[in-house]
Parts: structure tokens; sequence; C-alpha cells
């Protein structure tokens, strides 16, 4: 047990390193976000079981002094989506009524291949915000209706999670230094 301990940290702290590799991406995304939330805009996070947390989290940094928007936490507003329309629907449903142009949709998909989050960076890429895929090794599908794409090296769920949490985490410092310039 403590060597499957020992391993999963050490898987972890590898997966972070090959981040510095992303560097560039990192840097642009932050950039795009202070742009977009000079301009007056907001940021619209979305993505699915542990990448909606994720949202949430994120979401959550930034709230207190911006405006941002998890798409992942109204229920009653989710299964209505879902119920009405299909569960592939519910971001870009919520993308169309709540993304303006200028706005910053991220979607989050560890595999990168989740319907849903691709038909919500479709929705806000239509509405003219700009979108940003966080994703793990696979980006293909997303990367095709995204601006900047952040891709984890890694297939491993947890690994990505835990990497998208540390980008976000390094973006929001990233932002607050910006903004006070």
């Amino acid at each position: 047990m403590k060597h499957q301990i020992s391993a999963r940290i050490g898987e972890s702290i590898l997966v972070q390193k090959m981040m510095q590799y992303s560097v560039d991406e990192i840097d642009l995304m932050a950039k795009m976000i202070t742009e977009s939330l000079r301009s007056g805009h907001q940021i619209l996070l979305f993505g699915n079981g542990g990448s909606a947390a994720d949202a949430q989290h994120i979401a959550g940094e930034f709230v207190g002094e911006h405006v941002a928007i998890a798409l992942t936490t109204n229920t009653s507003t989710i299964t209505a989506i879902g119920n009405d329309y299909g569960f592939i629907h519910i971001f870009e449903r919520q993308i169309k009524s709540l993304c303006r142009e200028g706005d910053i949709a991220i979607g989050m998909s560890t595999s990168g291949l989740s319907e849903n989050v691709i038909r919500g960076l479709m929705a806000a890429r239509s509405k003219g915000a700009k979108c940003i895929a966080l994703t793990g090794q696979r980006t293909e599908e997303m990367s095709k209706v995204a601006d900047l794409t952040v891709k984890v090296p890694s297939t491993s769920t947890p690994r990505i999670q835990e990497c998208h949490l540390m980008i976000g985490h390094i973006v929001y410092e990233l932002v607050g230094k910006m903004m006070k310039r």
C-alpha cells in the first residue's frame, strides 16, 4: 500500500513538472483573461464530474474581484436543460444565454472529447468569446474550437485534474498581478 501511495505522489510530481513545457500557453491564458476582465467581461467555466468541481473552484478564486461563473452549479438549470434538450446541451444552452462578445469561456475535459464541453466552446465562439480548452493528452476535438489549448501531458484523470487546478491557481495569481499594473 505504501509503495502505491509513493508511486502516485511521484507520478503527480512528474506530470506537474512536465507542465513546465506549457509555460507559454499558461502565460497566454493569463493575458487573455486579464485583457477580457479589463474590458469589463466575464469568465465562464465548465466541465463534467471532477472537472465541474475544478471549474467551480477556479471560478471561486476569481469571483471575489471579478465576474466568474461556473456553469456547473445550478442544478435546476442543468436538469431542466438535460431533460428538455439533452445532457449534451447543458453548457451550450447556458452559454447562449449568458455569454457576450469578449468574454472568456474555459472548457475543461480530461479526455478532451466531452461533447457537451465542445458544444459549449462552439457556442461561446459563435457569440464572439475567446475560448480556452484545458485538456489531458488528447486534445484533437477541443483544440478545433478553442483559441488556446492548455494540454496536460497525461492520460490519468486524477493527474490531469491536479494540473488543471494548479493551472487555475497560477493563472489567478498572474491575473491579479497584471490587473494591478
